[in-house]
């Protein structure tokens, strides 16, 4: 029996670790899309949680680089740098909304993400 909890309690952290390892984006360019990437590809053989957790995380952070990306050409018209700093505020509240979700064991499905990895 204590295994077992065990066993969910580790799918619950690396299913919130999935998420916050998008913070390191803001330490590594594109480790925000490194960081899921690495976790999910380490355990996403060992729980279904962690590879959906994984995916989503990973489809996220690549919809949010590439509208951050999009957002850059418009910078000269002052907008752009408004729809920036949008996109890191929403980043941030949905990672940690994602996060604490995970670490309650429930999945989670970020709005607005584009399902690159399916």
């Amino acid at each position: 029996m204590e295994y077992v909890d065990q066993n969910l309690k580790d799918e619950r952290m690396w299913g919130m670790f999935c998420h916050l390892s998008a913070f390191a984006g803001y330490i590594v360019p594109f480790g925000s899309i490194i960081g899921p990437l690495v976790v999910w590809v380490l355990k996403k053989n060992e729980s279904v949680f962690v590879d959906e957790q994984g995916k989503e995380a990973l489809n996220f952070q690549i919809t949010i680089t590439l509208f951050k990306l999009l957002s850059i050409p418009f910078w000269l018209v002052f907008i752009g740098i408004l729809i920036f700093a949008a996109l890191v505020i929403f980043n941030i509240i949905m990672v940690i909304i994602a996060s604490i979700k995970a670490n309650n064991g429930e999945s989670f499905r970020y709005p607005l993400s584009i399902r690159f990895i399916k």
